[in-house]
């Protein structure tokens, strides 16, 4: 009958805590990089969407400013909505580096992407391997209108 007590008990005790061991673990929420949006380029004539593709970080072209007939990459393909930022991954110093294409030679370089202020973008694209034969960019986050037909942009002030 003691032993009874007891088990009955030491069950009463461990009851509380069996549904907190058998609850299932809360996912950790993960912060979304601060990369993620619209941006305007340097010459302030065109504006990219950077976005999550897989676990990479890629951009495409999504406004421009331009007269005429939608610009054509070198291929022959419309500008608008091409994926000029590919494969960006984390890399050291909280910056991303993947690849850049450069849509009228068709050239694909090794670039960097980062933050070097909220609101502010920086991109190095460099050849061979060596970021310090590059060139860099400050792009400043979008907050501009909607686009019109074939991401067709109202001129920016520059």
């Amino acid at each position: 009958m003691r032993w009874g007590r007891l088990l009955a008990g030491a069950l009463l005790c461990t009851i509380p805590f069996m549904g907190y061991a058998a609850a299932p673990a809360i996912p950790q929420a993960t912060s979304e990089p601060s990369e993620l949006g619209l941006w305007l380029s340097a010459g302030k004539d065109g504006v990219f969407s950077i976005e999550h593709c897989g676990n990479a970080l890629c951009g495409k072209l999504v406004g421009m400013d331009y007269d005429g007939e939608m610009p054509k990459d070198v291929w022959g393909r419309a500008e608008c909505h091409l994926w000029i930022l590919t494969d960006f991954v984390a890399a050291e110093d909280q910056k991303w580096r993947g690849h850049i294409l450069d849509p009228r030679s068709g050239r694909i370089y090794q670039a960097y992407i980062w933050l070097s202020e909220p609101n502010v973008l920086k991109l190095r694209g460099f050849v061979l391997g060596m970021p310090l034969l590059g060139q860099t960019e400050t792009w400043t986050r979008y907050t501009g209108g909607s686009f019109g037909p074939q991401c067709k942009m109202s001129p920016q002030p520059h």
